[in-house]
């Protein structure tokens, strides 16, 4: 079957990394697991091998034909054509367990899909996804490192990220240009650290990532005064890769009380 390059498709074939994935997520008969762009299968079935039940989700028709089609599904795979930044994770719950979700996630809608699943954590339980090493490194990244930014604080305010392991491109066909890495997601439903609100946290990371090499003092005006970055007890002469996730949920908040004062003054 042809690769469709539009879907961003490179099917994992590697029988070690499969098992690794599998023994990873260590699904027990009966959990909910729900996989995203299962391909042609490779995963899909080792993980029903342990779990007896699967609902996949694939955008491709073909793909999805192919996988019903299978004999070793039959009556115990559910395959729902679809995109999954589509997908309504809480109507897929319908009020039972919390969802498993595994995927080997395309490079292109990676980013994302992980805030819509984010958006819909109280269906989930947890998430173990194959993605580009890039965008792993990003996401558990530690203050101070390099590929420590927006996508970091972000993701930590609502889960805990946890890397698992390296993987080559030789195991996929056809390999991707880039290494790609498995990470564990942990969603949280009420924020890990205090944040204000979802778009106080959003304003305040987006602005001080976008000039990340300069001070908190300056990267944040217009949003924050110097004297209102000391208040949180952070000196407005640091930079924003060296602040943790909760510093900026101080900030954050403290920004957050600002407007709904603001807004109370105007009303």
């Amino acid at each position: 079957m042809r690769v469709r390059k539009r879907f961003g498709q490179h099917f994992l074939h590697d029988p070690g990394i499969i098992r690794r994935i599998v023994d990873a997520v260590a699904p027990a008969f009966g959990e909910r697991i729900v996989e995203v762009g299962p391909g042609r299968g490779a995963l899909t079935f080792a993980l029903l091998e342990r779990a007896k039940t699967l609902v996949v989700i694939e955008i491709d028709r073909d793909l999805a034909q192919q996988l019903r089609a299978d004999a070793r599904g039959r009556d115990c795979l559910r395959v729902r054509v679809e995109s999954v930044l589509d997908t309504d994770f809480a109507a897929l719950r319908a009020g039972g367990e919390q969802l498993r979700v595994v995927g080997n996630l395309p490079y292109n809608i990676s980013t994302p899909l992980l805030f819509r699943l984010l958006s819909q954590r109280a269906a989930i339980f947890d998430m173990h996804f194959m993605l580009q090493k890039e965008v792993v490194d990003r996401m558990a990244a530690q203050p101070g490192n390099k590929d420590y930014g927006r996508l970091t604080v972000m993701l930590a305010a609502y889960a805990r990220i946890e890397r698992l392991f390296d993987v080559g491109p030789g195991a996929f066909e056809p390999p991707p240009r880039v290494w790609s890495a498995v990470v564990r997601v942990r969603p949280s439903l009420e924020p890990r650290f205090g944040i204000g609100n979802d778009g106080a946290l959003r304003a305040l990371v987006t602005a001080a990532f976008s000039h990340r090499r300069k001070t908190l003092r300056n990267g944040l005006k217009g949003l924050l005064d110097p004297q209102d970055i000391e208040a949180c007890g952070i000196d407005p002469r640091l930079r924003p890769e060296v602040l943790a996730p909760a510093q900026f949920g101080l900030l954050a908040a403290h920004y957050a009380g600002l407007r709904a004062m603001a807004a109370g003054q105007c009303s």
